[in-house]
């Protein structure tokens, strides 16, 4: 039997291999690498339905699948209907606030700033989307926040898009916190829901290129690099998550509030879906 004074002096040792033990790292999930994988796949995806398509040009939506309605959308482009709503929201962007500050002061370059949005906020741990910081913005000045589906803030945000074309989507996602936040967007999107039992991968993936009614169905793949948009249905330009609440609504689904978790999870999913692409908003729709 070993004696207890050998005993005695092995225990701190071992207690000691036993701490560095636990202190170890397990290792890290890279989860980039995760989102990286999913992104591949989705983008494979529409290039095997649509193997005429470039990749880049699914950022034009609709009108990368469809000839006749890209003739007459970038012709459209010429005298684009969104113009005088970009030119507002400059001028939105640099009015003073009542204590002298603007929505310039907030925001860097200018307001260049569309490829940065959205984010995961790791300190507040929630994502944090364009719309959602030029209202803050405001609030943080003593200003009201503007309506989030249209009007001033859609002009402001389709202004911030005006001056950022070019710029790549780059979705970062680098946390566990982050991941989850992917994952309920995620979720969302191939979630079936409604009256018509319907997902907005349904629409949007299975049903992309194929006529409904009048209408072709857009491809999910570049869905968010172009907002805010100028529907000719709506007579005015609009923000994504008015365009989330529309789709709900078509399929028999109520709504969630713009700038909810779940359509700025849905945005942080979709945008990440697109990345590599360029911004290329605000646009045109009917």
């Amino acid at each position: 039997m070993m004696n207890n004074k050998i005993l005695r002096r092995l225990m701190p040792a071992a207690l000691m291999v036993s701490a560095v033990m636990v202190a170890r790292p397990a290792h890290a999930t890279d989860y980039q690498k995760l989102v990286d994988a999913d992104t591949q796949a989705f983008q494979s995806y529409f290039q095997k339905e649509f193997p005429e398509v470039k990749l880049a040009d699914f950022a034009n939506g609709v009108y990368a699948l469809d000839e006749d309605a890209r003739t007459q959308w970038q012709e459209m482009e010429e005298f684009p209907p969104y113009e005088l709503d970009v030119e507002a929201g400059k001028a939105l962007f640099n009015k003073p606030f009542a204590n002298g500050k603007s929505l310039a002061s907030c925001f860097p370059n200018g307001g260049a700033v569309r490829g940065q949005y959205p984010y995961f906020d790791e300190k507040r741990g929630e994502v944090v989307t364009l719309e959602m910081a030029i209202n803050e913005c405001r609030v943080k000045n003593g200003e009201k926040p503007w309506p989030w589906q249209k009007g001033d803030l859609a002009k402001v945000s389709a202004y911030m898009a005006y001056i950022s074309r070019g710029q790549k989507v780059d979705v970062k996602v680098k946390s566990k916190a982050a991941y989850d936040a992917y994952m309920k967007g995620k979720k969302f999107f191939y979630a079936k829901r409604g009256q018509l039992n319907m997902s907005c991968s349904g629409c949007h993936m299975e049903y992309a290129g194929r006529h409904l009614r009048a209408e072709i169905v857009s491809p999910a793949l570049g869905q968010t690099t172009h907002f805010p948009v100028f529907r000719s249905k709506w007579g005015e330009i609009g923000t994504l998550h008015r365009r989330y609440a529309g789709c709900n609504k078509n399929i028999g689904a109520k709504p969630f509030p713009a700038q909810s978790e779940e359509y700025r999870d849905l945005e942080f999913f979709q945008t990440a879906m697109s990345n590599g692409l360029e911004y290329n908003g605000p646009a045109s729709r009917k």
